[in-house]
């Protein structure tokens, strides 16, 4: 018998409502995604996320007020959920401050239903989603011949398991492929990737694949 999906509560902040309706019905489609909230702006993105406690924000960038980055920063730094950023720019200048704000995932509001649908739940299961387009972008940057490899700071305070965990964050599994491939939990997963992101002061598992490339662990 399969199990039923997980509930997935979100919160969609964007400062057009047109955009806000077209998400919320997308999300509404999905019988276990309720969405409990809708902001303007950032500041009312971040109060309503620490009113409601969503599993995840569906967070755009451009809004007045503070930004989605620093709602995401805000939202990240206090422990208050996922943030999704789903937006029209795919700047680099963008992506790389909304992965350094913690965000758990990037994506292009050209994006379809499915796929969307798709990463808020990986968001909201520990996973992180990066739109294609903007997963190779990164991946040409890190492999720049003049970028130099920087260790992280922690890395040697990780265990063996731990640091096994991060060089999988670094290919790009997600917590049941990691579970699958060492052979532990998909509950243990989800505590070795929290212990590694604290041990290195990262903010999300976006954040701990750049390290684990930068550290020549892949």
């Amino acid at each position: 018998m399969t199990a039923p999906p997980v509930p997935v509560r979100v919160v969609v902040a964007d400062d057009q409502a047109a955009v806000r309706t077209g998400l919320v019905m997308i999300l509404d489609a999905a019988p276990e995604i309720t969405v409990v909230g809708e902001a303007a702006d950032g500041l009312a993105a971040v109060t309503m996320a620490r009113e409601q406690q969503p599993d995840v924000v569906l967070m755009d960038i451009r809004m007045p007020g503070i930004d989605g980055i620093e709602a995401t920063r805000r939202l990240v730094g206090d422990g208050v959920c996922e943030v999704l950023v789903l937006t029209t720019f795919d700047l680099d200048e963008y992506v790389d401050s909304a992965l350094a704000a913690g965000a758990a995932g990037f994506l292009l509001k050209s994006v379809d239903a499915p796929a969307l649908l798709a990463a808020v739940r990986a968001v909201a299961r520990g996973d992180g989603v990066l739109a294609p387009e903007i997963t190779r972008r990164v991946i040409a940057r890190l492999g720049a011949p003049s970028r130099r490899p920087v260790r992280p700071a922690g890395l040697d305070d990780l265990t063996p398991r731990e640091t096994d965990v991060l060089a999988c964050l670094g290919r790009g599994l997600s917590n049941a492929e990691i579970a699958t491939e060492l052979v532990i939990t998909e509950a243990t997963t989800k505590t070795h990737v929290s212990r590694v992101l604290t041990k290195l002061g990262l903010r999300s598992r976006v954040q701990a694949a750049i390290a684990a490339q930068d550290s020549g662990l892949t």
